[in-house]
């Protein structure tokens, strides 16, 4: 489950316009270059926990200190998070709308889906595994399993959730979206996965769409899933 605060690193409100202080729009792209010009800034007055950052898992963790030794400089950590993204060759910071807010009815799941969720935990007895994903204000995790950049415990490989899946006879992915989330979760299960199972994953290729703009995206994941040996089906073929 995609679970964010407001002032996450990925929404307008942790930023500021150099020139006009404003936050930036939807789906505008910082760079790392950006940030150390100064043409966006994280907000002033942004309260960040100093335990979000681990020092054990956050490489050169002294590096984005600020001068008392102990808080976070947020700027300093814009540049170094931003420079990470962008070395990592996937991802710049992309600035999205606000989603999946705690608390909020968009964070939960939709009527339907959490309906017919209690009828099999009601019918079979089992309880479903809510994994949370996106909750730590400073990195962002399009996959479900670990963060684009690790920046504590909770953010690194989910080598426990992996376990769990691995145990299923059958693997079926669906869920949103296509060109981010379940892209990037379904590869880092993919990579992991015992090769002479992949055949025992199912993607749902009628339960997923990309993020309007990023179709390219979820058309080049879907093919290269495919030739990873991964099944993609409609729910209407799943189990013909």
């Amino acid at each position: 489950m995609d679970s964010h605060q407001r002032l996450h690193i990925a929404h307008p409100g942790f930023w500021r316009s150099g020139s006009s202080g404003e936050p930036p729009v939807p789906f505008t792209v910082i760079t790392s270059q950006d940030v150390n010009d100064g043409i966006w800034t994280p907000r002033e007055d942004l309260r960040i926990p100093p335990d979000t950052l681990d020092p054990a898992v956050f490489s050169g963790h002294g590096s984005v200190l600020a001068e008392d030794g102990k808080s976070i400089d947020l700027r300093k950590y814009a540049i170094e998070y931003t420079r990470r993204l962008e070395e990592g060759g996937q991802f710049r910071l992309c600035i999205w709308p606000e989603h999946c807010l705690i608390g909020s009815p968009g964070h939960g799941v939709v009527d339907v889906v959490f309906e017919a969720l209690r009828e099999w935990s009601h019918s079979t007895g089992g309880s479903v595994e809510w994994i949370p994903k996106g909750e730590n204000l400073l990195t962002e995790s399009y996959s479900a399993l670990e963060a684009e950049v690790p920046v504590d415990g909770s953010t690194t490989f989910r080598s426990d959730v992996q376990a769990s899946l691995e145990r299923s006879d059958r693997l079926v992915i669906c869920g949103q979206a296509m060109s981010h989330c379940v892209n990037y979760t379904a590869r880092h299960i993919v990579e992991r996965w015992p090769k002479d199972r992949v055949s025992s994953i199912a993607l749902l290729t009628d339960c997923a769409s990309s993020v309007p703009g990023f179709e390219a995206a979820g058309e080049a994941f879907q093919k290269e899933m495919a030739n990873a040996g991964v099944q993609l089906v409609t729910s209407e073929n799943l189990f013909s």
